[in-house]
């Protein structure tokens, strides 16, 4: 049996009860060591077989585990955050698949979620944000033009996007030159939960500048959009004169 176990965004406390379970009982762990927090390993049993994953092919992540179904053994693929955003786990998938070896998905705490903590803010706070899109900088693998940094804002949405901060300057053209405003609010959000976070606050045209006056300078989160400011509309859900299936109306 595969786990594919999401190790959240950065603190060991932020995994979910069960995926540190799974964790625990592991007899091989496959983790992302560029990115996974090593504070989590602490807690797998003795004997447990520990491979770095940012050492490995595809090729040898499959081998691994296949030599770990030959004895029966299980196995724990660590993932950063949640292994369904940009966890590369389809080509696992199917490797897992074409062998007929069982697995499983256990969800992990997004970076997108350790960033709205630290900012203390809600991406969809009413009348403001209804839409969240979350992207990323394109790498070295091509992504559709629909969806390029540009396109997106062009809807105006809140916008998250996970990139290197070298990459800053050109991203920040892209989104001005796809309507977002030089003056709407931003932040970078450097290492969510983890003990070196940073939080820096700014606008969509400050953003490069931002990350080179604070010495960010390897991969952060950028969050765009009004909910970063201070206007809202005051939600129904819990207005007293809105009726809820579990409330009447009071007014």
């Amino acid at each position: 049996m595969v786990h594919f176990v999401g190790a959240g965004c950065g603190a060991a406390d932020l995994i979910t009860v069960r995926g540190r379970r799974l964790l625990e009982e592991a007899d091989v762990v496959l983790y992302a060591g560029s990115l996974v927090n090593p504070d989590l390993l602490s807690c797998t049993k003795k004997g447990c077989r520990l491979y770095n994953s940012a050492k490995m092919t595809l090729e040898e992540i499959g081998a691994a585990i296949l030599e770990a179904e030959e004895k029966g053994l299980v196995s724990v693929r660590l993932h950063s955050g949640d292994p369904s955003l940009y966890g590369a786990v389809r080509e696992p998938f199917d490797f897992l698949d074409s062998h007929g070896i069982a697995y499983d998905v256990c969800p992990g705490v997004g970076s997108f979620c350790g960033a709205a903590a630290a900012l203390r803010a809600e991406y969809t706070p009413a009348g403001i944000s209804q839409s969240v899109v979350i992207t990323r900088a394109v790498g070295r693998t091509a992504v559709p033009e629909r969806e390029s940094v540009r396109a997106f804002a062009a809807h105006g949405a809140t916008m998250v996007i996970l990139l290197y901060t070298g990459l800053l300057e050109k991203r920040t053209a892209e989104l001005l030159a796809g309507g977002h405003s030089g003056d709407a609010p931003a932040a970078i959000v450097y290492k969510a939960s983890w003990p070196d976070e940073k939080v820096l606050h700014g606008t969509a045209g400050t953003l490069s500048q931002t990350a080179k006056a604070n010495g960010v300078e390897n991969t952060a989160l950028v969050v765009i959009g009004g909910f970063l400011g201070k206007g809202f509309v005051r939600s129904k859900l819990y207005s007293p004169d809105f009726a809820a299936g579990y409330r009447e109306a009071s007014e």
